[in-house]
């Protein structure tokens, strides 16, 4: 049988779709990132065999306590999800892949509103450009992030990551951070892994969620790349902002890029996505919370040393983190904690639970800082 040749329609299509993905050279972001990734701890090879094999324990231990402390049924069967225990460089890869399944959309639709005005030579030199600057943003992020639970991966082309995703555990941050804030290593592996499963089993709990933040996350981008003649612009107001906010003590809310470039409309996703963000952070934070000395025997230390950590950055990392919205990130931990903790003190954990249900008891940005009116909006 004869191979059938693609239609005018099909060929376009399948134009449109590479020049989207050549936006950004993914490929030259994940080598630009793993070549300026500053070096992590030293260890010799029995003791990067001792870690790796600790995390991957500790990570299977952690979801009982997820199981038990919030009544979610879904940490029971975990399966259609995977546990890896990765260094710097494969982080950043691993986000590549994320990246490209959450812009792709946006990307393609950018494309067709210019009507063919970008040929693929163009988007070829400006993704090499592009992909160079996101190596070296994923190279910051890669020697700070400590675990992420990636719902998306499965979503990549040729990706093998199981349906569900999959978790991330970044050893040497992990290993590095234990040795800044001198606690038992077994015990903050530990704490670290209750955190990142939470995540794993939120999305194991509400299946729909995925799904729900890719729309949302690709409603955001078509609004930031819709205007990307003025985005570089924007951004360096962003930045220029940042410093003249930071000098007078006026904090960026949720990063001076995310403040600065925004419409109506934009404002609406970035609201509803910080939303959402709160409430998946502070519920992990709040299980993180929730175990005692029988757990974690030196969980208060760590709790302490943890969230003193962050009084000694330097200036320029402290520039870098309020830019990209990391502080703000931080933030969400609290006031995602604070709307838990409220709804769960006012209708437990089943009475919180209701929020995994459905993308309509998902709490708004208002409810998030005011938890009575979830609470009724709930009929709770």
């Amino acid at each position: 049988m004869g191979t059938m040749e693609p239609t005018a329609r099909e060929s376009s299509a399948q134009t449109l779709s590479a020049t989207a993905q050549s936006l950004i050279n993914w490929d030259l972001a994940a080598s630009t990132a793993a070549r300026l990734v500053p070096a992590g701890p030293v260890l010799d090879q029995a003791a990067i065999s001792e870690a790796v094999d600790s995390l991957r324990r500790l990570a299977d231990v952690s979801v009982d306590h997820v199981h038990e402390i919030t009544g979610l049924e879904a940490a029971r069967d975990l399966r259609d999800s995977s546990v890896l225990v990765v260094d710097r460089a494969s982080w950043a890869k691993a986000n590549t892949q994320s990246f490209a399944v959450m812009l792709k959309p946006a990307m393609e639709k950018m494309l067709e509103n210019r009507q063919g005005t970008l040929s693929p030579g163009a988007a070829s030199v400006s993704g090499a450009i592009t992909g160079s600057q996101l190596g070296a943003v994923l190279a910051f992020l890669a020697s700070k992030v400590l675990g992420q639970y990636d719902p998306f991966a499965a979503l990549a082309e040729g990706s093998t990551a199981p349906p569900a995703g999959r978790l991330l555990l970044v050893a040497p941050n992990i290993v590095a951070v234990e040795r800044e804030l001198n606690v038992t290593p077994e015990d903050f592996r530990l704490w670290v892994c209750l955190h990142e499963q939470t995540h794993r089993v939120q999305f194991a709990a509400a299946p729909w969620l995925r799904h729900h933040m890719l729309e949302q996350i690709d409603e955001l981008s078509v609004h930031l790349l819709g205007n990307v003649d003025s985005l570089m612009e924007r951004a360096t107001a962003a930045a220029r902002s940042l410093k003249d906010r930071t000098a007078s003590g006026n904090t960026p809310g949720r990063g001076a890029i995310l403040d600065l470039l925004q419409d109506p409309e934009e404002k609406a996703a970035i609201s509803h996505l910080t939303a959402v963000m709160s409430l998946l952070e502070g519920h992990a934070n709040v299980v993180m919370d929730a175990v005692d000395a029988s757990i974690i025997p030196s969980v208060k230390t760590i709790r302490q040393r943890f969230n003193d950590r962050g009084k000694d950055r330097g200036v320029i990392e402290k520039f870098i983190r309020s830019l990209l919205g990391l502080d703000a990130k931080m933030r969400q931990y609290s006031d995602g904690a604070r709307f838990v903790r409220a709804v769960v003190d006012a209708a437990g954990m089943e009475g919180f639970n209701r929020v995994w249900e459905s993308a309509d008891h998902l709490p708004t940005e208002p409810e998030i800082h005011d938890a009575k009116l979830w609470l009724e909006r709930m009929g709770l």
